[in-house]
């Protein structure tokens, strides 16, 4: 095992995965989801950031080849859980997560039972677009629960009559609260539809990965 820049990363991307949903145990909203969104954000670009840094540096080694999906599948797994139970079990958020956390339990144990033969399926340029849907809808929704509190904040105790008279322009919005409005509407919505591209994609490289894996598996 060699310790250098690339495998670092890695190992603060793996930490950084339970580290988001503590964030919700220490902190308050919305701080917890400004540390959990900043954990996510800065965890996610570390997936890019280590594979360039050890291809172009040279520094490849087995335990960053390892530990650096183990830690893609933490941090998804682990924020996906999060969000869930902060949506209190949306059905929009909870299908399409079921779907992708599915996919990773079964593609993981297929990947344990076929041991090294695993290695020499390859990964699709599909599953890469999968990961980047996963990670952005993630932060999206992570993004949402930001505004949502500070929305919810600058309009405690406002009458409904009165939000509804400053978000369609006949009242002068003093506080933000339109452009705060517009970014939790933006980011729940464009996280929603993301989360579920990314679930689609989710089931067809996981019908991939098992097709790939079935001559291994075949009786002699």
């Amino acid at each position: 095992m060699r310790w250098n820049i690339p495998n670092t990363l890695t190992l603060f991307r793996l930490l950084a995965a339970p580290a988001v949903a503590v964030m919700f145990l220490y902190f308050t909203r919305p701080y917890a989801d400004w540390f959990a969104l900043l954990l996510f954000v800065g965890a996610a670009l570390t997936d890019w950031i280590d594979g360039y840094l050890a291809r172009a540096w040279k520094q490849e080694s087995k335990f960053g080849a390892m530990l650096d999906p183990i830690a893609d599948k933490a941090m998804v797994v682990i924020a996906l859980a999060v969000i869930t139970a902060l949506s209190g079990m949306n059905p929009w958020i909870l299908l399409p997560a079921t779907v992708i956390l599915f996919r990773e339990v079964f593609v993981s144990g297929l990947r344990e039972f076929l041991g090294d033969t695993a290695g020499t399926l390859k990964v699709t340029k599909l599953a890469k677009w999968k990961t980047t849907a996963q990670m952005v809808a993630i932060a999206l929704l992570f993004a949402q629960g930001v505004f949502e509190h500070y929305f919810g904040m600058q309009t405690f105790g406002m009458d409904d009559a009165i939000v509804g008279s400053i978000l369609a322009g006949e009242t002068p919005d003093q506080f933000g609260i339109i452009w705060k409005y517009q970014g939790m509407i933006g980011s729940y919505y464009g996280g929603v539809v993301l989360l579920w591209l990314a679930a689609a994609l989710t089931f067809v490289t996981g019908v991939d990965y098992l097709l790939k894996a079935m001559p291994h598996l075949r009786e002699d």
